[in-house]
């Protein structure tokens, strides 16, 4: 389904200002549904004259008029001159009769979107820049509930302050935390001064569970608060504006163990603050689950950070021995060694700075040439790295043993490859959707007797990849001189996300 930014960039509507306004609006797209018991449509002029929809949210307080969505359609005939109407004189405009829409009567309410000039400041545009269709199921002919009216009057309400430039609110809270408040979780009404004027059941319930036993309607919510906070040390500093319908913002109430969360829309008329919609939910098991992740990842991270401190701690010990070796062959197994720690502590280190499972490789293949470097010192060779291409991000469990197959094969190419000489060693990586391939070339001696070696190098890294990455490798020999080794690693079910 194409996208309101889709759809009015590809048919040169509105400006950039415009489209962020509208994707402010929908933002809150089904709340404005819900409480309006109603099907919600936006439309945008197109060069024709007519209208195209952009988007279309379904009630969740009732049963939906519509059940294709009508996105990216154009207006219907007979809506088309009520919205043309809207649009034009910049003014909300009931039908006057039921509407009939596939043997159902419905009520058509269209409203103008009218845009902020400018951020902190009451000028609005000269005209609408989309208009909205409402439309309400009449088929069930029955007495509304006092709920249902306060959750129209506050639909109404909202409309009036799209109408006027008021709604959606620049000075709003930025996006919500998850467990966002929903109308049907908990809807409370307030006059200009705080005072309580409906609540609805969960609403109440919510406030039971946090320590009020008391009717909510005719107490000052910030009063209520304030009760039920008492002795507590830690309060959300926004809570006072949210409580008392000042300000457009969210705040979590915590008290028995309970968590309540808060969002609060200001009633604007004619730019005066008539009034309040407060909308709570009981988040306590959704904060409780935020905080067992949190505390997972953090756990995580620090195992990370451990061993790749016991890692380098194992790698200065083998460096450190074999300093001290008198054993020439014992002092080259010795620092192998520590090069081998030293690689895999590089991805662990890599690992225990995020929260993420999940590596850029290339950041972790620049820290593995710098042991190269290392190895072309003690072997008096000016080795001159290039890498082209991008690893791209890999989860840990190939990160590591990639990077000490890597590792192993560069460091063969510097040690044994470009001895005691100046050479070039590059790197390439091709990654696709299906494989990752690597290739390591170096301009030096070249394979002997263009035979692979048996060493313990060349048979840890056959098990790493071709047993660990299920991938293949292969060396052969340049026609310059030196040696190209190829990797290639399947990555059709890796898995990212």
């Amino acid at each position: 389904m194409s996208t309101l930014s889709n759809i009015m960039e590809s048919q040169g509507i509105g400006t950039a200002a415009d489209i962020e306004w509208l994707h402010m609006l929908i933002g809150d797209w089904q709340l404005i549904a819900d409480l309006a018991f109603a099907d919600i449509v936006l439309w945008t002029p197109t060069d024709d004259g007519g209208f195209v929809a952009v988007s279309h949210a379904r009630p969740s307080s009732s049963a939906t008029l519509f059940y294709r969505d009508f996105v990216g359609q154009k207006i219907k005939a007979e809506w088309r001159a009520q919205v043309n109407e809207s649009f034009s004189s910049a003014r909300i405009i009931e039908s006057s009769a039921p509407a009939w829409y596939e043997e159902t009567p419905t009520r058509v309410r269209a409203v103008p979107v009218i845009r902020r000039a400018r951020p902190n400041s009451q000028e609005v545009q000269s005209g609408p820049i989309a208009v909205i269709t409402l439309h309400t199921n009449l088929s069930e002919n029955r007495t509304p509930s006092r709920q249902e009216l306060t959750f129209n009057a506050c639909a109404s309400d909202l409309f009036d302050m799209i109408a006027s430039g008021d709604f959606p609110d620049l000075d709003a809270a930025p996006a919500p935390r998850r467990g966002a408040p929903r109308a049907n979780d908990g809807l409370i009404r307030l006059d200009a001064d705080g005072l309580t004027l409906f609540a609805s059941p969960n609403a109440l319930s919510a406030f039971n569970r946090i320590g009020f036993s008391d009717e909510l309607e005719g107490e000052y919510l910030a009063e209520v608060t304030t009760r039920v906070l008492t002795g507590k040390l830690v309060i959300d500093e926004s809570l006072p504006v949210v409580v008392s319908g000042r300000a457009p913002w969210r705040a979590d109430i915590e008290s028995r163990g309970v968590t309540i969360s808060l969002r609060t829309i200001p009633i604007r008329h004619l730019g005066e603050r008539t009034g309040a919609i407060v909308l709570c939910r009981d988040v306590t098991e959704l904060r409780h689950q935020e905080m067992e992740l949190i505390t997972k990842d953090a756990t995580i991270r620090e195992i990370h950070h451990r061993v790749k401190n016991n890692l380098q701690t194992v790698a200065s010990l083998l460096r450190i021995q074999a300093r001290r070796t008198q054993s020439d062959e014992a002092r080259e197994a010795l620092t192998q060694a520590m090069r081998r720690v030293a690689s895999i502590a590089v991805v662990h280190d890599t690992l225990s700075e995020g929260l993420s499972q999940n590596v850029d490789f290339d950041t972790v293949f620049q820290r593995v040439l710098m042991l190269s470097a290392e190895v072309a010192s003690i072997h008096g060779t000016t080795v001159h790295p290039k890498l082209n291409g991008s690893f791209g991000v890999l989860p840990s469990e190939y990160a590591t043993p990639l990077a000490l197959a890597l590792t192993e094969l560069v460091t063969n190419a510097v040690e044994h490859g470009l001895a005691g000489r100046e050479g070039t060693v590059e790197i390439e990586a091709v990654r696709t959707e299906e494989a990752l391939t690597v290739h390591i070339r170096d301009n030096g001696a070249g394979m002997l007797n263009g035979q692979v070696g048996d060493g313990l190098g060349t048979q840890i890294v056959k098990t790493l990849i071709q047993g660990e990455l299920s991938g293949s490798i292969r060396w052969d020999s340049r026609d310059l001189g030196g040696t190209d080794v190829s990797i290639e690693i399947p990555l059709r079910y890796l898995d990212l996300a």
